[in-house]
């Protein structure tokens, strides 16, 4: 049987090299693989960084959202020649990526729908594997002013204090405010306990004339709206 010959990155003809081919033809040129080879820098004893970076990807079917919720310990465990030191780069490389998408931009985004809150909260929410609630406050034209974090769970939910959001709203002269929080199994139907935070939300919102404008629940790639659903 023939041998086949492992090649280092260095040894690949030039515009092979994932380093190389990113000067001559651009970043976009790269493969997801050749992107985290560049990350690792360097394989192991078998196989290629790029070869180890295809079967990292592999093993979450090709889908960085899916690489996204991976740990050290996980990446560390699952894969020979990922040391910690290259798992936190590729973690660190992914939150960059994450973080370029949640940043904020010179104009405040409106909100004409629930898709709006979705594509602004999908970023934050989709990767996690606990719940998160988060809050987006509006002005009168209904432009975000405001989006932060009001509580951090476990699988199964979170603990969230209606005073505390209401106080947020009243400090910022919110003039509505749209409540959102992720499914960790991915599945987006309302729980008991997420009717009841509605309804408390609302009631209260009505009484500080800051109306709660929808409440968002956000799954894998795709999301439940309490106002699309005609329950708001």
């Amino acid at each position: 049987m023939e041998n086949k010959i492992k090649l280092n990155i260095k040894d690949w003809a030039e515009e092979d090299r994932p380093r190389e081919k990113l000067l001559i033809k651009g970043v976009s040129s790269l493969s997801d693989a050749e992107l985290i080879a560049i990350l690792i820098g360097s394989g192991n004893k078998n196989e290629t960084a790029v070869e180890l970076s295809q079967r990292i990807l592999h093993s979450t079917q090709n889908n960085l959202n899916q690489l996204g919720k991976l740990n050290v310990k996980e990446l560390v465990n699952n894969f020979n020649g990922i040391g910690e030191a290259k798992a936190i780069t590729i973690i660190a490389a992914l939150e960059l990526g994450k973080r370029r998408k949640e940043e904020n931009r010179l104009t405040l985004p409106q909100i004409n729908s629930s898709k709006d809150v979705y594509s602004i909260l999908y970023p934050i929410l989709s990767d996690l594997k606990y719940e998160e609630t988060w809050v987006l406050l509006l002005n009168r034209s209904n432009k975000v002013i405001r989006k932060y974090q009001v509580s951090k769970g476990g699988i199964s939910g979170s603990i969230i204090d209606i005073r505390l959001i209401m106080k947020e709203a009243i400090d910022a002269v919110a003039s509505a405010m749209i409540l959102s929080h992720n499914h960790p199994s991915g599945n987006i139907k309302p729980s008991i306990e997420d009717d009841t935070i509605t309804n408390k939300l609302k009631k209260a919102g009505q009484l500080m004339d800051i109306p709660l404008l929808d409440h968002i629940i956000i799954g894998e790639n795709c999301y439940y709206s309490y106002k699309d659903e005609s329950r708001l």
